[in-house]
Order: C-alpha cells, then sequence, then structure tokens
C-alpha cells in the first residue's frame, strides 16, 4: 500500500485488551480481521491495548461489528486506561497482585466523569514497570502493602506525583483513589489534568482534603 494510501485511511480501532491481557480466541479475532480487511499495521500501544491502523471508517465499522462492539469505542473524559504489570502471580518480583487491583479499580471508577483524561499505573513491585510515579493515579506494592501517587504526568511537561498513602490494602487503596478523584472534580479547571493541578496547588491543601 502507497504512504499516499494510508494518510488517507488514518482510522484506528482499539479493541480491548484490558491491561494487556488476550486470549488465543481474542488473538485469532484480530488475525482473521486484519487478514479479511487487509489492514497494514497492527500496534501495541503505550496503554496496553492494540491499535488496528490505516483503514477506512467503513472498514472501522465493520471490524468493531465483527468484535461484537458494533458501535465502536466510547471515550468519554475520564479514566483514559489502567495499566497494570504481571503482579503477584506472574512475576517472581512482585509483591501485590496488580491485575487484581486493576479489575477493581475498573469496577470502581471507570465511568465516572473526570474534568480530563485520567491515566492508571499499578505496578505489582517498586521497579515500577508501568511508571506509576508519572501517572494521574499511580500504585505500586511494597512487602506492607500499596503505595498510590496523585498528579504524574509525562509527557512534554513531565511531572513526578505525589506520595498520599503507603502500606494500604487493596479497599484502602480504592477508597483513597475515590477521595483523589474527589478532589480532581472539583479542583481542577476543564480538560485540566492532574499534574498541572497540582503545580497551581499544594500537597498540604490535597492532604487536607484527604482527610476531610
Amino acid at each position: 500500500m502507497k504512504k499516499s494510501d494510508l494518510d488517507l485511511k488514518t482510522y484506528n480501532v482499539l479493541p480491548g485488551p484490558k491491561m494487556g491481557l488476550v486470549t488465543p480466541e481474542y488473538l485469532e479475532e484480530i488475525a482473521a480481521a486484519a487478514r479479511k480487511y487487509n489492514v497494514p499495521l497492527l500496534k501495541i500501544t503505550g496503554a496496553q491495548r492494540l491499535a488496528i491502523a490505516g483503514h477506512s471508517p467503513e472498514v472501522a465499522a465493520k471490524i468493531w461489528q465483527e468484535l461484537g462492539q458494533p458501535t465502536g469505542p466510547k471515550k468519554p473524559v475520564g479514566i483514559h486506561y489502567i495499566q497494570a504489570c504481571p503482579g503477584l502471580k506472574w512475576c517472581k518480583y512482585g509483591r501485590q497482585d496488580s491485575l487484581a487491583l486493576g479489575r477493581m479499580i475498573e469496577e470502581s471508577f471507570v465511568d465516572i466523569p473526570l474534568p480530563a483524561k485520567t491515566k492508571v499505573g499499578i505496578s505489582g513491585c517498586q521497579f515500577n514497570c508501568c511508571e506509576s510515579y508519572i501517572r494521574d493515579l499511580g500504585v505500586f506494592g511494597t512487602t506492607k502493602g500499596w503505595t498510590v501517587v496523585f498528579g504524574g504526568n509525562g509527557g512534554g511537561s513531565p511531572r513526578i506525583g505525589d506520595v498520599v498513602g503507603e502500606k494500604l490494602t487493596d479497599q484502602e487503596v480504592l477508597k483513597l483513589m475515590g477521595r483523589c478523584l474527589d478532589y480532581f472534580s472539583e479542583k481542577a479547571r476543564r480538560l485540566e489534568r492532574t499534574g498541572r493541578l497540582m503545580r497551581r496547588s499544594s500537597l498540604a491543601d490535597l492532604e487536607k482534603y484527604l482527610k476531610s
């Protein structure tokens, strides 16, 4: 396919997977769709999802329908994605179960409207493979429990997030994250990410809010 053709066919499909988890059946469905519609590019994204690129909007609709999602992906302003490493069960360095916590976070917060897109990174140990310190909400595990980080950002204006909780259980993480998202919803301007919010806010104000 010529480059000019690709320029005209810039639609991407991002069908799952959640937290990078796939099954043989899922991969077979993707491979079949890619062959059927002569998709020129398949790519794992930084969000642990799969991009199917270089096709027309009509083809995009057909692919979504064949994958059992006829309306295509919905992108409300809120949790943009949840990254998670293999964690305690699947990695020798894991100290906490990042995949299980990721599922809990998704069930609790993924549909909540927020001022701007919000990225979540969950690392099962202090190596922080999911870069929890530079996510809007980051969590990483230690032998004593979870540490929660708020207000991180990567990209062109990086910011190391602030530690707002340590030695937490799964349920304590969910409660604290809920309070952090409440603070974000109340204090942030429209389309303002948590990193920018924290640049013009003080950690003391955040901590006071979390304790209220």
